[in-house]
Order: structure tokens, then sequence, then C-alpha cells
């Protein structure tokens, strides 16, 4: 077996990164990207990490020529296109824009599931600021229910960028917020996820508990 060409800044516990992770186990990667743990926080960057990117964000992916690309939708993108099997964003059309606004909204829960985390891990409770904390949280359940209301059909189809973007994100949910309780509300996503979840790619890149 070669060498890994590739390497990817990474953290078990970053539901961005087990993004990354899942696509590499789906299109059979993962032998071609080696892990470099980075330990960051919004006080506390990785200095090795902002050299090649400033804005110092995880996941990044130095490719075989040195080059770093970061977002985790970039790097999708990027390793979507580097195997042979059929692909898992759709490469034009319709069903292009619509999976991936369907991505977009799975992120959207997360960016807004990790600043709840944020502000009631890093600042003093006298700091936190509960109405912002309650906005946040109506963005995920908004989300949620819309996925619940018209997107299982099209989730159950494909695991695809849409599909793993938004099991990553249920994933985290359950990691960090199950005070949230999100099945309740939603019984078809929970029923969908239920499945998803015994996925190979998605046992292999559970967060550390």
């Amino acid at each position: 077996m070669s060498a890994p060409s590739m390497t990817l800044f990474h953290n078990p516990a970053s539901p961005y990164v087990r993004k990354v992770r899942v696509l590499l186990h789906e299109t059979g990667q993962q032998s071609r990207v080696a892990l470099q743990l980075s330990q960051l926080s919004p006080v506390h960057p990785d200095a090795a990490l902002n050299l090649d990117n400033p804005l110092g964000k995880i996941p990044a992916l130095r490719l075989a020529d040195g080059t770093v690309i970061h977002d985790s939708r970039v790097i999708l993108d990027y390793l979507d296109h580097q195997h042979v099997g059929n692909p898992r964003i759709p490469r034009d059309g319709p069903a292009r824009w619509r999976r991936l606004t369907l991505a977009s909204m799975a992120d959207g829960i997360l960016d807004a599931a990790v600043l709840v985390r944020y502000e009631l891990a890093l600042r003093a409770p006298e700091k936190h600021w509960e109405q912002w904390l309650e906005a946040q949280r109506d963005k995920m359940r908004r989300a949620l229910a819309a996925f619940e209301a018209q997107a299982i059909a099209e989730l159950a189809s494909h695991f695809d960028v849409a599909a793993i973007s938004l099991a990553c994100a249920l994933g985290y949910l359950d990691f960090r917020h199950p005070d949230l309780q999100w099945r309740t509300a939603n019984p078809q996503l929970a029923a969908w996820y239920a499945q998803v979840s015994q996925r190979e790619s998605m046992r292999e890149t559970e967060p550390p508990q």
C-alpha cells in the first residue's frame, strides 16, 4: 500500500471533519489521507495550521503538491472528483443545486450548534446570553422541521453530500446537545438516522465519548 499523499488537519470531535472522513470512507479513499491532529478553539489557535490556512479552521487538507484547501464543503467537492465511483455531489443541473442546498441547511444546523457549544463551554455562566442561545436553537429546530416535512424521501435515496452532512449534524446534536431531544418532533428523521448511523463510515468516525 502506498503512503498517503494528502494530510487532513482534524479533530475527531469536529462534525465538519467528520463529514470529510465519512466521504473518504464511502469513496474508498481513506488510505490516501493521513490525519494530523489539530487541537484548537476560537481563543487558542493552532500555529502550524495557521501557516497555510490563515483562518485557522479545520478541516484543512494539504494536497500532494503542498497546496492547502479548507472549508469542509470545498474539501468534499475536491475529494468527490478524486474517485471513480458515482459522484456524491451531482455534477450539474437541478439535482446539484438541490443537494447542495440541503447540505447547506445541514451545515446551518451545525453552525448554530457549534456556536451554542462555544457559548456554554467557553463563557462563564453569568455571561451566557439566553435570548441568543434560544435563537440559535430555534434555527436548528426550524431546519430539522424542514428536513422532516420536505426531504425524507430524498435523503433516503442517496447517501450523498446532503445525507452525509445531515447525518453528521444529527450525530453532533446527540454528542453535544442531547437536551435538544430532536427526535421527539422529527420521528421520520429519527428513523432515517437510526439506519444511516449504522453505516461503517458513520461507525468508524463517531466522536469520542
